[in-house]
């Protein structure tokens, strides 16, 4: 889709709404809020943030958001691209026939398109075991596995993962349907047939400060990182795990804390057959990923060129691909900014390495 006019860019942070940015790719005017669209979620007035989980499904030609208050209401909207309508789906407990002891706190995983144009997630419980005990006397079961099909406004709940464990993150192999999830705090491997209702624990793979984020290449391989931030990879096809030797970027001087994080975002390229990474230390990576072993990597710099504080500092948990082949991101919220109280979209050109903002606005907006 090189020679499209204009694409769309799905953009989501810690904000009370989504943000969609549909960039004119033919014109020569600036950027401006004409470009912009702060979306609001409708009923649910307690809405208190998102987190990782968004998703686009190309089948339906929707966009799928994870809203929480935070305590004890997760809703799933739908974003109708054509229409420009955002409904509200319904609420997780409610919708998947959750008892009380089942409860959870939010959806953290992205969410996912799969074969038939089934939407797939996963569940969290909240940040830790004592978040979990303090606010819930009756303890966390764990998080689940689940699915909704678009097409019959259907949610099914396909299973808990690990007991007492939350699932942070999933992807999915395209070919096999296999899930891939992470869980929280133990960072436990889970690799998962919806199909079949097979689960395998591959074992640990971290510690600390759970890295997040997983993602799959072309090949329906899937990659996480170990707690001295070097990839780990399932190969679909000798069914093992493996280790790269050398850990990801850093720059000099990045705490431990965001290492043992790993990565915050990432986005594919399918026409090069390149994913482009973001570090919890502000890194942005290209990786060359191979159908077996580890692959190759090139280190593309910080995510902005700060002149007056660390560069490892600046948290950035998106990152699009326009068809343009330049990356896309935001900074701020979350208590974090790269100018004062200002939220700042950012332009990345891989090939050049050259960045700028695009448009910036006061976080009170958010």
């Amino acid at each position: 889709m090189k020679d499209s006019k204009s694409f769309p860019l799905v953009l989501l942070i810690l904000l009370p709404h989504l943000i969609f940015w549909t960039l004119n790719l033919s014109a020569q005017d600036p950027i401006t809020e004409k470009n912009i669209a702060f979306i609001q979620y409708p009923g649910f007035a307690d809405q208190h943030s998102t987190w990782n989980d968004i998703g686009y499904s190309a089948s339906h030609d929707k966009v799928f958001v994870g809203v929480t208050n935070h305590r004890d209401q997760i809703a799933l909207y739908e974003y109708d691209v054509p229409t420009e309508k955002m409904t509200n789906k319904g609420f997780i407990a409610e919708l998947a026939n959750l008892r009380n002891f089942q409860w959870q706190g939010k959806i953290h995983s992205k969410i996912i398109e799969g074969p038939k144009g089934i939407i797939y997630f996963s569940t969290d419980g909240g940040e830790s075991r004592e978040e979990y005990l303090m606010n819930n006397p009756h303890g966390y079961a764990g998080g689940y596995f689940m699915s909704w099909d678009p097409a019959k406004n259907e949610l099914k709940n396909l299973g808990v993962g690990l007991q007492y464990e939350s699932i942070k993150d999933i992807d999915i192999d395209l070919a096999s349907g296999l899930l891939y999830g992470i869980t929280y705090p133990q960072a436990h491997f889970l690799v998962y047939d919806p199909v079949k209702n097979h689960l395998r624990d591959l074992g640990r793979l971290a510690s600390a400060h759970v890295p997040r984020v997983l993602f799959t290449d072309q090949w329906g391989n899937c990659y996480y990182v170990d707690w001295r931030q070097r990839l780990v990879k399932y190969e679909v096809h000798s069914d093992e795990l493996i280790f790269a030797r050398e850990s990801l970027p850093a720059f000099p001087g990045t705490p431990g804390g965001h290492i043992v994080t790993g990565i915050t975002a990432y986005a594919k390229d399918l026409d090069k057959g390149m994913i482009y990474l973001i570090t919890y230390g502000a890194k942005i990576i290209a990786f060359q990923p191979e159908e077996t072993g580890i692959g190759s990597w090139k280190d593309l710099g910080g995510v902005f060129d700060l002149e007056d504080t660390d560069l490892w500092k600046p948290y950035v948990p998106n990152l699009n691909i326009g068809s343009n082949g330049k990356l896309y991101y935001i900074i701020g919220g979350h208590g974090n900014f790269v100018k004062k109280d200002k939220t700042v979209m950012i332009e990345c050109d891989p090939e050049t390495g050259i960045k700028k903002i695009l448009y910036e606005f006061p976080s009170r907006k958010s």
